[in-house]
């Protein structure tokens, strides 16, 4: 029903993927193959275009109101696909989950106080918590038998208190590593015992592999709902991220007015029309497309995880269990961070994201987005081999 395989142009397109490239990375070739921002290349549910197309057919466009069935359709998601029971009154739409951050961040802190973040983590995070002029305390995550864990006994001797904070990816991105009950549960146990504000951004909890199971952070730690704020949307699920609408979610009365209070105040509460309508079809519609989708990432993350162990001597990616985005350490190749991106944007023409953008620990990474047509991931793993062929000759 769903072909994954279709290549779509998208260059010309006002695709940021495709068309920021070259500025980006520095890439002129016209062959240049994307791999850094999570966006995928496929089609979108089928009906999320219906959608949009009855919206071209009815011809007026003008202001979005009542949230109210949009709100029921998240509510009925979570409900179905996490077994997570959410009052619509909890919820507040945002202009994607980045926007919602730093609107948190303005309802819950003030400028100077600090904020923790787990790194290597999404790099928006630096981003946002920085430009609304707070500070970021790094607790970098541990390596442990191919995946992350928590670091909390060292971040308890780093909190001060000015730390008022704790963004959360979960899954994690850029690690595809996904979170135990348990190691959710300590967290929120930690969080409550420093009195700190836990926000689970949990954008990419659709897209598990088997295997793995994601556990809504509400779900495993119900106890501290009352500093929790969880942030979700269908965006990264089912490819729509230029719809950018968001949802962050809160039981706690008081938190979500200072939330919403912000959200006026920055004059977002008229939404995208077009946003909260593709949103609210991907949830309605969307979960035979989904479940069509994984099956297929999951061959793609296979073939390029071995591809790259065997283009790359030295090179691991760690064991994906969600996302899209390969997460691949280059320390054992004998080559330096500057001379494995030479080679990748230089020889292989292929544009990944720096894992240095990440934080502390990610310095010798680079993440790869492998969700694309498989000929194009073909071709990319093509591309390597060639590019590092010397390497796997005993040459550099």
């Amino acid at each position: 029903m769903f072909d994954f395989d279709r290549v779509i142009e998208r260059r010309g397109t006002h695709a940021s993927k495709w068309d920021n490239m070259a500025r980006l990375s520095g890439i002129e070739a016209a062959d240049a193959i994307p791999m850094w921002v999570a966006d995928m290349d496929f089609a979108a549910p089928p009906g999320v275009t219906e959608a949009l197309m009855a919206e071209s057919r009815r011809g007026v466009h003008g202001y979005y109101a009542d949230t109210g069935s949009w709100a029921a359709a998240l509510v009925d998601w979570l409900r179905r696909r996490h077994a997570l029971s959410v009052d619509p009154a909890w919820v507040s739409a945002t202009p994607g989950i980045v926007a919602g951050l730093g609107l948190i961040l303005q309802a819950v802190s003030e400028p100077g106080d600090k904020v923790v973040v787990f790194p290597p983590a999404y790099h928006a995070f630096r981003r946002i918590i920085l430009a609304n002029e707070r500070r970021i305390l790094d607790a970098e995550l541990v390596q442990r038998n191919g995946r992350y864990e928590l670091p909390l006994d060292a971040l308890r001797a780093q909190l001060t208190p000015r730390t008022k904070v704790v963004f959360f990816c979960s899954p994690h991105n850029p690690g595809g590593t996904v979170w135990t009950a348990a190691e959710i549960r300590a967290l929120a146990a930690f969080c409550a015992e420093h009195d700190l504000i836990l926000v689970s951004d949990e954008i990419h909890g659709d897209l598990i592999f088997a295997g793995a199971k994601h556990t809504p952070t509400l779900s495993a730690a119900p106890e501290i709902a009352d500093r929790l704020i969880t942030c979700v949307a269908a965006t990264k699920t089912f490819n729509l991220a230029g719809a950018h609408v968001g949802a962050c979610i809160t039981s706690n009365a008081a938190l979500k007015r200072r939330l919403d209070a912000r959200i006026m105040a920055s004059g977002l509460g008229s939404y995208n029309s077009f946003g909260m309508l593709t949103t609210e079809a991907a949830w309605r519609t969307g979960e035979p497309w989904l479940e069509a989708l994984l099956p297929y990432l999951t061959a793609s993350r296979d073939l390029f995880e071995a591809g790259i162990a065997a283009a790359v001597p030295g090179a691991r990616a760690m064991p994906l269990a969600a996302t899209y985005l390969a997460w691949v350490d280059f320390s054992a190749t004998g080559l330096s961070p500057e001379e494995v991106a030479a080679r990748v944007k230089g020889r292989a023409r292929i544009f990944a994201s720096p894992g240095s953008q990440f934080g502390p620990g990610g310095e010798s990474w680079l993440r790869f987005n492998f969700a694309t047509p498989r000929s194009l991931l073909e071709e990319a793993l093509g591309r390597l081999d060639a590019a590092f062929g010397d390497l796997r000759q005993g040459r550099k």
